[in-house]
């Protein structure tokens, strides 16, 4: 018996940089990009899910994932990976002179993005390890990013669950305006500081075993002990897909759902 659902904005890469480009800086919204691990976190921590409900665009970042649902239900559930999103966006959509934000990385990260894209207007802040867990480190993030608006993009890469929760606050707190992206390791990929699996391995959704082969030591308890759950997790949950209609990415929560269960 389905026991919950997830909801999915019904965007591939190519259809979410085109309501990316024309979002603005007169408002604020965030995107999280559910993966097998998150779906995990969305069914044993409610904060978590409470942050997916006031995320403005859900995005579904698992090819993994993507293929099981089409052989095993015969779903096809659109893939915008961040990864793939957060290239495009610097690569298509982002100008030199726009007003960008970065949150984690390091600063040769930041000095390689300003060289390779021409950027003019990038602030970066890299907080320490374990900063969420300390209040006036998180309080620092936050006035950065919002000393640093109105933005175009903010792309917060500092891994699960710390990016969602500063997105949620930055939300809350109602000063920032642009768009907020919890990005994860793509900058990483981005800069090379991490490389991404061959792109038959994305196709057949087995980047994680790359991620796993490359790094097994920092990735064997996230796929080998942690990720397996996600096979029972999906015997009862549900899937609503939203329809990414323009409309909808302006309005950002307009009530339409369409319900599809795994």
């Amino acid at each position: 018996m389905l026991t919950s659902t997830v909801q999915i904005d019904d965007y591939d890469v190519a259809e979410f940089t085109d309501v990316a480009a024309v979002f603005g800086q007169n408002r604020y919204s965030f995107v999280v990009t559910p993966n097998a691990d998150h779906m995990i976190r969305l069914d044993e921590d409610v904060s978590f899910r409470k942050i997916y409900a006031d995320a403005g665009f859900v995005l579904f970042d698992s090819r993994f994932l993507s293929h099981i649902l089409r052989f095993t239900r015969g779903l096809r559930i659109p893939v915008c990976t961040g990864s793939d999103l957060t290239a495009r966006l610097f690569s298509q959509v982002i100008a030199p002179d726009d007003p960008i934000v970065l949150i984690g990385c390091n600063d040769k990260q930041a000095a390689q993005l300003v060289e390779t894209y021409g950027l003019q207007r990038l602030a970066h802040f890299n907080p320490p390890m374990g900063f969420i867990n300390d209040a006036s480190q998180v309080e620092a993030v936050l006035d950065f990013v919002e000393a640093h608006s109105p933005f175009r993009f903010c792309f917060l890469a500092v891994g699960a669950p710390q990016q969602e929760l500063l997105a949620q606050q930055l939300k809350a707190r109602n000063v920032a305006r642009g768009l907020a992206l919890c990005v994860g390791a793509s900058i990483n990929f981005l800069t090379g500081a991490e490389q991404r699996a061959p792109k038959w391995m994305q196709g057949m959704g087995m980047e994680w075993m790359y991620r796993l082969v490359q790094a097994p030591g920092l990735m064997a308890k996230r796929y080998l002990i942690r990720c397996p759950r996600i096979f029972k997790l999906l015997r009862h949950t549900a899937i609503a897909l939203r329809p990414a209609l323009y409309e909808h990415a302006v309005s950002l929560h307009d009530g339409t759902q369409l319900e599809t269960a795994l």
